[in-house]
């Protein structure tokens, strides 16, 4: 397998677990605001699940660019 092989491999790697971490926080986030019992404890379950929805939005997609090979023009 080349460098560029390796790198791209590495890269789609970080790419899915930019995907399934925030998934595991949102998931937390929803047990958390489902066994709550104060409303602080609501609060920040509802503040995990957004965070976590927005990283998930936008984390995959931003690497994605960041790495995206470059024209050849």
């Amino acid at each position: 397998m080349t460098e560029d092989e390796q790198t791209a491999r590495n890269r789609y790697f970080l790419i899915v677990l930019a995907r399934i971490v925030p998934t595991a926080g949102a998931i937390f986030g929803v047990v958390l605001l489902g066994r709550a019992i104060s409303l602080e404890q609501k609060i920040i379950g509802v503040g995990i699940v957004v965070a976590a929805l927005a990283v998930m939005a936008t984390l995959p997609r931003s690497l994605a660019h960041k790495w995206r090979t470059p024209d050849q023009s």
